[in-house]
Parts: C-alpha cells; sequence; structure tokens
C-alpha cells in the first residue's frame, strides 16, 4: 500500500502541533517533489498490486482534484491498482463543496475521512475548527448524494466542553447519517499547543479521565448496538467497511510512505521516515537525494511493537506468527510474563490469539507496556 502524506494545513487546531500554511508556489515544488520521490523509491515496495491508496496528514483536500488525480496516475504507472483498491481522502467539512466531490469521485477516489471531530459548536470551537456543526453534517450528505457510500468520520471524545449527553448525541448524530465507519480519540493535552496553554491559564478545564473512560465505553456499547464491529480501540466499522490501510499497518503489511515526514516499512525489519521540514525535503528531492532515515528493527523492537499493536486490535496478537519470529528463550520469557495476567482475564488466548478483553481496551496500552522488553 502507498501512503501520502500532505504538509498542508489551513487552520492551527488547539490540540494539535501540526500547522502548514503553504503558497502556491510551495505547492507546486511539493506536488513534483512527491511525484519525483515516487520515481525513485517505487522499486522499494515488491509486490506491485496495490489495495490501498491514502491521501492523509495536513489537509489533502487543499488539493485540487485534477492535482490528486495526478498522483493517482503516477502511482498507476509504477503499480498495478487493484480492482477494488481503497483510495481515501482525508478532508475537512468545509472543503467538500459539490464541485470538489463530483472531481474527487471521477478521478477515483472512494473513501472519505472527514475531519468532524463533533457535531457541536462549543466543541469545534475548543478545537480552533474552521468548520461548523452544520457543515460537518452537510458535509456528510453532500458526499453520500454523490455515491461516496464509504465515509469515516473522527469523533473527539472527553472534551471539558462537552457533557454525555452531548456524546450520546454526537453518536446518534453517526447512526442518523448512515456514517459506516468512526475514528474515534479522547482529547489529549500535547506540548506547546493552544490547549495546553488554555489549560495553564486556567481559561478551560483539564480533560477528565473518568469522563473520557465512560464516554469510550459508551461509544463501545453503542456503535456495536448499531451494527458496527469494534475491531480496534480507536476504529469501528460496519462489516465490509474496515480501514484497509490501517488494517493493514495493523498485520505489519509492507507500505511506502511518500512525503515530508512521511513513514515506510518493509514488511519485515526496515522502517524508514522522510524529513519531516518542506523545504530540506523539496531541496533533497531536486538533487536527486532522498531526504530518509532508516531504521533497522532489533529483535526487542519488533518484539514491543507486535505487542503493542497486536493489543490494541480485536483479533489479537497471532500467537503462531508471535512465536515464529522470535528465538525459543524470548518466548518462554514471554509466556511466563502474560501468566499472572491470564489468571486475572486482563489478557486472554482464544483459537492461538491473544488479546485484551474489551472491557480492559481503555488501559490497553499500559497492558501491553507491562510486557515490553526494556
Amino acid at each position: 500500500m502507498i501512503y501520502i502524506h500532505i504538509p498542508f494545513c489551513k487552520q492551527k487546531c488547539s490540540y494539535c502541533n501540526f500547522h502548514f500554511s503553504t503558497s502556491l508556489t510551495l505547492k507546486e515544488e511539493m506536488l513534483t517533489s512527491i511525484s519525483k520521490e515516487l520515481k525513485l523509491r517505487h522499486s522499494e515496495l515488491q509486490d506491485k498490486k496495490i489495495e490501498s491508496l491514502y491521501f492523509g496528514g495536513g489537509t489533502p483536500s487543499l488539493l485540487k482534484p485534477e492535482e490528486i488525480g495526478k498522483i493517482i496516475d503516477d502511482v498507476n504507472h509504477y503499480f498495478e491498482l487493484d480492482s477494488a483498491i481503497e483510495i481515501t481522502l482525508e478532508a475537512n467539512p468545509d472543503d467538500l463543496n459539490n464541485a470538489f466531490l463530483k472531481e474527487i469521485k471521477n478521478i477515483g477516489v472512494n473513501r472519505l475521512s472527514i475531519g468532524t471531530q463533533s457535531f457541536f459548536e462549543e466543541d469545534l470551537k475548543l478545537m480552533n475548527r474552521a468548520h461548523s456543526a452544520s457543515e460537518a453534517e452537510s458535509s456528510i450528505k453532500r458526499a453520500q448524494d454523490f455515491g461516496l457510500e464509504n465515509i469515516s468520520v473522527d469523533l473527539i471524545y472527553g472534551s471539558p466542553t462537552s457533557t454525555m449527553e452531548e456524546w450520546k448525541q454526537n453518536l446518534a448524530k453517526v447512526i442518523e447519517l448512515q456514517v459506516p465507519h468512526v475514528s474515534s480519540y479522547a482529547l489529549t493535552v500535547e506540548p506547546k499547543t493552544i490547549l495546553e496553554n488554555w489549560i495553564t491559564k486556567q481559561k478551560i478545564k483539564s480533560p477528565d479521565e473518568a469522563f473520557q473512560n465512560e464516554a469510550f465505553f459508551f461509544m463501545s456499547e453503542f456503535l456495536k448496538e448499531n451494527g458496527f464491529d469494534h475491531y480496534e480501540i480507536s476504529n469501528f466499522g460496519k462489516p465490509n467497511f474496515h480501514s484497509k490501510h490501517n488494517s493493514s499497518y495493523w498485520a505489519y503489511k509492507a507500505y511506502l510512505g511518500l512525503g515530508p515526514s512521511a513513514h515506510s516499512y518493509d514488511g519485515a525489519t526496515l522502517r524508514s521516515w522522510n524529513v519531516a521540514n518542506n523545504t530540506k525535503y523539496i531541496k533533497s528531492i531536486s538533487e536527486n537525494i532522498l531526504p530518509i532515515e532508516r531504521e533497522e528493527l532489533s529483535e526487542k523492537d519488533r518484539y514491543n511493537e507486535m505487542l503493542m499493536i497486536g493489543l490494541r486490535t480485536q483479533k489479537g496478537v497471532d500467537l503462531v506468527q508471535f512465536k515464529n519470529s522470535f528465538s525459543s528463550d524470548l518466548v518462554s520469557d514471554f509466556e511466563k510474563s502474560i501468566q499472572q495476567k491470564l489468571k486475572d482475564t486482563i489478557l486472554i488466548i482464544e483459537h492461538d490469539r491473544l488479546r485484551i478483553p474489551e472491557e480492559h481496551w481503555f488501559m490497553a496500552d499500559g497492558i501491553a507496556s507491562d510486557l515490553f522488553l526494556v
């Protein structure tokens, strides 16, 4: 699969450090560089049949449809696009006007990940989002009117501006709009963000962990009751609408990431990432030098990562694959380390898979880290 990182954004969200304003010239240079990077690196991906092409990071919907189409054509030049390929575009609600939706569908985009965040104005103001609550709803309806049914919405829970009743209404709106996929995350306070500054100055309260915990478990039960699979801690999808792209990450499949700060993985032991700085990225590519750092994953790295990723999913860790991936001594130590958690039913084994029961998912990262090699 291929991931295209577009480092453009027209706003600075209060909970996010990611922000790039861009000139027309910079955008053109960036797109030329991404195209050239693909030319320089396409041979790194051994599987030439692509099942997922994902435009994400920043605000890809700031691109013109013909610019997105050019990238799709470039990928198609070097790879075979699977007949059932998932081409996802991350988008802000206020970018999804009729003309844009019509054109992106015509060039092959068949899945939208819409940065809705909330259907309530107070939440959107806190997050410094450019769109309104009504735009969040209408953008979904417009996309559906153009036949783009494979839609995922992002929702943030546990905001200090939100109540439990409002969170329930947010989820009810998803059902009302017949959205088949939800990615949902607790509001977190990142360093050097507007949100951190407001909390420090006591303009707003810090997110309440107990409220976030309650919101998480209500969401899980509510969405399951309405036909969704809770297939990863933060992801819910109706049957046949699970994200192919994210599912590939969780299955440790190889992927090629293009653009500033994009990451790649060879499916085995090599990870790499591009320099994050736009200017350095463009200059390096123009000189036919790949602006890449590489890391050879140690056995410890692969062990910790397999546990961290696998224990966040409904399927859990494939124990047969796990045992075949590591030394017998390491596997023996691992089997000893999980015994108490198995007795406490914090972990369970079913059909040769180790997983965390859903009632403990809110603590999944901590449970996994307890098992890490240090």
